[in-house]
């Protein structure tokens, strides 16, 4: 049984972890805002696209804005992802509309295609760290989850009907160029979020059929270093629809490990059947733990 004390430090140290994780991505973010974006009137998607908008659009302060857009976000939070969720994002999201009131940043660049590519990285880069923290600063994937469960349509087409809607508004409010430009920034943001859940590691999960199971299942724990799982299956070949038995190998390797892996298979049996997939997240096992993207 573990010790109390020892849960009580784990306890605290995972949320020194996130503090600094959300805090770092607050930073990241309102550089993207204030060094970049504000300046030259271009948006992102989401809530903060909208509240950018809003900005060039009203010129209300964009602080005011972050809080108020997102404020039935946090709500919706506290009800589709729970009250540790809420709280982290409430906080997140009012340390970035500070931020922004209050540090001042410096103005990096006036060319266009530098502000979208490197706004969209810094903002890109805060949304993925504050992820990391278990909060967001961007609330309308809260909104996309939830609508999802009542549609039946998936989380992703929902954020690009969204965003979708809010890039044609600004082509209206703004015009056709900065709506243009706002699509980069998105794109920019969108790739660096990935990046920073994910990592230059992605996974792959490698289903192996072979009649030289055993020698390969030997070769992923000895020289891959992996943990591997074995199913009892048959194997299916010709007209009459014969069969015989067979171990399938499964395991899951990054991207990086999966050509060494495929040429241990060839030197091992040239005939074997390999099945490769890409794998989103992993729990457990000797495979570290993806952040949840909301």
């Amino acid at each position: 049984m573990p010790n109390k004390n020892s849960t009580v430090k784990s306890r605290n140290l995972s949320f020194l972890k996130d503090f600094i994780l959300i805090t770092l991505g607050i930073f990241s973010a309102s550089f993207g805002f204030k060094g970049f974006l504000l300046t030259n009137h271009f948006i992102d998607g989401g809530a903060t696209g909208i509240s950018l908008l809003l900005t060039n659009v009203t010129k209300l302060p964009l602080a005011f804005l972050l809080i108020i857009i997102n404020i039935p976000f946090v709500l919706l939070g506290l009800r589709v992802m729970g009250k540790t969720f809420a709280i982290k994002t409430a906080f997140a999201i009012s340390g970035l509309a500070a931020v922004v009131a209050f540090v001042p940043f410096p103005d990096v660049t006036s060319d266009n295609l530098l502000v979208a590519l490197f706004g969209g990285f810094f903002l890109g880069a805060g949304i993925g760290l504050t992820i990391r923290g278990g909060a967001v600063i961007d609330g309308t994937e809260v909104l996309a989850i939830y609508l999802s469960k009542r549609l039946g349509t998936t989380i992703g087409d929902i954020i690009i009907a969204l965003n979708a809607c809010i890039f044609l508004a600004a082509t209206y409010f703004l015009s056709v160029e900065i709506a243009l430009y706002s699509m980069v920034t998105y794109l920019s943001a969108s790739k660096t979020l990935d990046f920073f859940l994910e990592g230059f590691e992605e996974y792959m999960g490698v289903t192996i059929i072979s009649t030289e199971h055993a020698a390969i299942k030997e070769m992923i724990q000895k020289e891959l270093g992996r943990g591997f799982t074995v199913y009892s299956g048959k194997k299916g070949y010709g007209k009459k629809g014969e069969s015989e038995h067979v171990d399938i190998v499964y395991t899951i390797v990054t991207r990086l490990e999966l050509n060494r892996l495929n040429n241990a298979i060839e030197q091992i049996d040239k005939e074997a059947f390999v099945v490769m997939s890409s794998v989103k997240d992993t729990k457990g096992g000797m495979i570290k733990q993806r952040p949840l993207k909301h």
